[in-house]
């Protein structure tokens, strides 16, 4: 049902959603301007490579990134055109339940490295996917509960049009809560790196002469500690957004979400992508400055499950 009301008293929410649209409006220029920086690699290094799971993974989460913020900008973008109550259902439930989708397909690629980090242990694989699977059935169920009554809605708040949704405190702080179990998959798999790769480096320094898989244990620490400080802060305003003091609706509240929301985008959407090229591209100039043509021969990569030179994380 569509909301109609010229009282004052929404005004502070319209300047609420004014300031959260322009954090939006960043989020987007953000994704649009790291694909077009990145587009030479990514032609080089995913579409004229062979396929595989993990150019698969990174299309999907380029390229849903790119649409998702196009459609989150509007969320909350002032318009002065009507939005149907069918629309702020759908751009609603799109919001909602991208995160969880998106996760776990960064999680699949974070399983890939920690898989190929501990040398194709068949038990951490296991391990891993036990947990990915059951973080995001967590959050998938969290998220069902949160927003069983909610309901998308037009409202046209002194002649502006908003997708707006009805929702109860129980279901605003679950869903502020939904990235627990996200969380706490993340903070475990940077554990889990951080500790083979330690061990790597001192096994490496036992050694008399140096080895090719340093370089590439230390890109990988560099993309996931970049990746993970990314995914701290985004965990971090999550739980401060819990306060009830950001129940109000203020101009700083907005800012404050804003900075929230667009922490998030650049976690999934550009810090995830670049998981992927970074590797392959240091296992591009790897392979361009050997002699032989030859790398990375003692980590496994790619699914057939043997040993492999693409650097296909």
């Amino acid at each position: 049902m569509t909301l109609v009301s010229d009282n004052p008293i929404w005004w502070p929410f319209i300047d609420w959603a004014l300031m959260y649209s322009y954090f939006m409006v960043g989020s987007f220029a953000a994704v649009v301007y790291d694909w077009a920086l990145t587009f030479g690699q990514e032609v080089e290094l995913v579409w004229k490579q062979r396929w595989s799971l993990m150019s698969v993974m990174y299309l999907c989460v380029r390229y849903v990134g790119i649409l998702y913020a196009i459609l989150y900008t509007s969320w909350y973008l002032v318009f002065s055109t009507t939005q149907t109550d069918a629309s702020s259902n759908v751009i609603y439930f799109i919001q909602a339940w991208m995160p969880i989708v998106i996760n776990t397909f960064l999680g699949v690629i974070m399983t890939t490295r920690i898989y190929a980090m501990y040398q194709g242990s068949k038990k951490i694989l296991v391990f891993l996917i036990v947990v990915l699977l059951a973080s995001t059935i967590a959050s998938g169920v969290m998220l069902v509960m949160a927003n069983l009554t909610t309901v998308g809605e037009e409202w046209i708040l002194s002649g502006f049009h908003i997708c707006g949704y009805s929702l109860d405190a129980a279901g605003i702080a679950l869903n502020r809560e939904i990235l627990i179990p996200t969380s706490i998959w993340e903070i475990l798999v940077f554990f889990l790196a951080v500790w083979i790769v330690i061990k790597h480096f001192r096994e490496l320094r036992q050694l008399p002469t140096g080895s090719t898989t340093g370089g590439f244990f230390k890109v990988l620490a560099q993309s996931h500690a970049l990746y993970f400080a990314v995914f701290a802060a985004v965990s971090a305003f999550y739980l401060g957004s819990l306060s009830p003091k950001f129940s109000l609706a203020t101009v700083e509240n907005g800012a404050y979400f804003g900075i929230l929301d667009i922490s998030q985008v650049l976690q999934m959407f550009v810090m995830g992508p670049r998981l992927i090229l970074s590797v392959r591209d240091y296992n591009a100039k790897l392979v361009s400055n050997s002699d032989e043509g030859t790398c990375l021969s003692t980590v496994a990569f790619q699914e057939r499950g043997d040993v492999s030179t693409s650097g296909d994380v």
